[in-house]
């Protein structure tokens, strides 16, 4: 079987899509050394790091920064002609970028639908006739694939998409991701980033959805009962703030007067995310929507105990893995139950570590190779 994968986010490792991708074809390659795989990349991706033995790599040209029409042409033009070019059996788009013609059979992994949820990530004019366009071509897909029940509803409810024909296959947490693991880099990784000895931990983005408001309002309490010793660290690559996608955080946390208690550490390098989860007394996700949540998965996994929001994918995925709480003052409650009460600190670290041992890339893998066998025996 020959497999042609659109790389396009293959060197994005900080996004879901660049992780889903990358493991995905790692463990593809693990469970069936014989499957023959081709990283068809788009022209600004010259040299892709960390690409498996036996993967073959295809460029197709040589740009030196991506576009917006540049992304559209390549998942509409290059990727499925050079799919049918090295005669691949199939060809799979890893996300929501499906070409409206390809003459080899496609699959296509749509992890969220988040653009048709909320009108905010869908304004302006390329942005609308993108996910139209992709909203169109994906019905074209001989097989779909979601990373979560939540998400497979959205999609059969957002883009008329009978149930039969989308298969959820979950994430999984990196192998690194473990208490003790790679435990002897903390501290350096405690010192390049200059933290404290304890502190509750944010790690994500800055949108909209991630309600990183409400963690900072909660925080107003946290702050209050001992804001000083455990501080608020937030990491992650700062916005432009001026985009109306973007909360003003900083003003906000201005506004409510929690600055003594927060610390910005701004982007974190990849290798050093597990200790940063390790070396976190809590960490806290309070995003409205996820296709699946895979940081809260990776902190569970590293032994950090979890809160999150109510949103139904975390009570899909984490269950009592996590501390999941409704509202603000019901999340700093739950920071600080997990700071001070020890039973409960350890009650919840054991569950997070027991509920991440159900979820691995190789499962992943395999019933995604049970997807493309399914799709070479059938007409489509």
């Amino acid at each position: 079987m020959h497999i042609a994968m659109n790389g396009w986010f293959w060197n994005q490792q900080t996004t879901g899509s660049g992780q889903y991708v990358r493991n995905l074809v790692t463990y593809l390659k693990k469970i069936n050394r014989d499957l023959d795989i081709s990283l068809i990349l788009p022209p600004h991706i010259q040299n892709p790091e960390g690409v498996p033995d036996g993967v073959t790599v295809v460029e197709t040209g040589n740009s030196s920064k991506p576009s917006k029409w540049g992304k559209v042409w390549f998942e509409q033009r290059t990727f499925p002609k050079m799919a049918k070019t090295i005669k691949a059996d199939i060809a799979h788009v890893p996300y929501w970028g499906t070409p409206l013609a390809c003459e080899v059979k496609l699959v296509t992994s749509v992890l969220d639908v988040i653009p048709l949820l909320y009108p905010i990530y869908n304004q302006g004019m390329m942005t609308s006739l993108y996910t139209s366009l992709v909203s169109t071509a994906v019905r074209g897909s001989g097989e779909i694939i979601t990373i979560s029940e939540t998400a497979k509803i959205d999609i059969e409810e957002q883009l008329g998409i009978a149930e039969e024909d989308i298969t959820v296959t979950y994430l999984a947490q990196d192998e690194r991701f473990h208490p003790r693991m790679g435990a002897e880099k903390d501290e350096a990784v405690r010192e390049k980033y200059d933290l404290p000895d304890q502190f509750v931990l944010y790690l994500g983005g800055f949108d909209w959805r991630k309600r990183v408001n409400d963690l900072l309002l909660a925080y107003t309490y946290v702050g209050q009962a001992d804001g000083d010793n455990i501080p608020l660290v937030i990491a992650g690559k700062e916005p432009d703030w001026d985009n109306p996608l973007f909360p003003d955080l900083k003003g906000y946390i201005k506004e409510i007067e929690i600055e003594d208690y927060v610390r910005w550490i701004g982007f974190v390098d990849e290798e050093d995310k597990p200790s940063l989860y390790r070396l976190a007394d809590v960490f806290v996700f309070p995003s409205v929507y996820e296709g699946f949540g895979l940081m809260a998965l990776e902190a569970m996994a590293s032994g950090t105990p979890v809160v999150t929001s109510n949103a139904i994918v975390f009570e899909e995925v984490l269950e009592d893995g996590a501390y999941i709480v409704e509202n603000p003052r019901e999340m700093a409650g739950a920071i600080i139950a997990l700071l001070i009460q020890e039973p409960l600190r350890q009650t919840m670290i054991n569950q997070g570590l027991a509920m991440a041992t159900n979820y691995s890339w190789r499962k992943t893998a395999t019933e995604t190779m049970a997807v493309y066998e399914r799709l070479l025996k059938s007409d489509t």
